[in-house]
């Protein structure tokens, strides 16, 4: 049932931009750090090529997946569906960390809708893409999006974000760097139209 696939072409594009979800799976070099699995949704993902793709990645209340990037580049996207046609597409590739006034960051936020919680975006090279069965995935209904991000961030401000990423996201739970706090992040909160 599984199948190898040279690119994303635009079948499998198609298909990856209608699922609502998905998981992001990194891990620390050390055999003792903790490996990672985060799931994300919004309108937040992009195939920028066939060997290509990007989300914006909103603040959260931790910084594993950007410290592992940071450390070691190793990054597993997993797609499935829940629908009745079941199926599961996993991204396996090489990720990096783009930040506020970066060229890349600039280029995928655009393709987005503005969002308050922006941290950074995270850009995948991918070298092997495959899917499978998804015959273990429940068939579900997708009954909307949270808005708690967006209103937590509101609530909070740019200046309550960048103290909140400063408290919670300078390291990851293993210890290794996270979001690094810059001119450029504040620049960009403070101009945003939602602030």
């Amino acid at each position: 049932m599984a199948k190898i696939f040279d690119a994303i072409d635009q079948n499998l594009r198609s298909w990856i931009e209608e699922q609502p979800m998905w998981f992001v799976a990194t891990a620390p070099l050390g055999a003792d750090g903790h490996v990672n699995m985060s799931p994300r949704g919004h309108d937040s993902f992009s195939v920028l090529g066939p060997h290509r793709v990007a989300w914006v990645d909103y603040t959260g209340s931790g910084v594993e997946t950007i410290a592992h990037i940071r450390e070691n580049g190793r990054v597993c996207l997993m797609f499935n569906s829940f629908g009745n046609r079941p199926r599961i597409v996993r991204l396996h590739g090489r990720g990096s960390v783009s930040l506020p006034g970066e060229q890349t960051f600039n280029e995928v936020v655009a393709l987005h809708p503005e969002h308050p919680s922006t941290r950074a975006v995270i850009t995948v090279d991918v070298t092997r893409i495959s899917d499978s069965c998804g015959w273990g995935v429940p068939i579900m209904e997708m009954t909307g999006e949270r808005d708690l991000i967006r209103l937590q961030a509101e609530k909070k401000g740019a200046d309550g974000m960048e103290q909140y990423r400063a408290e919670r996201n300078a390291r990851s739970i293993d210890g290794l760097p996270g979001f690094p706090l810059d001119e450029a992040w504040s620049t960009l909160n403070r101009t945003s139209p939602e602030q």
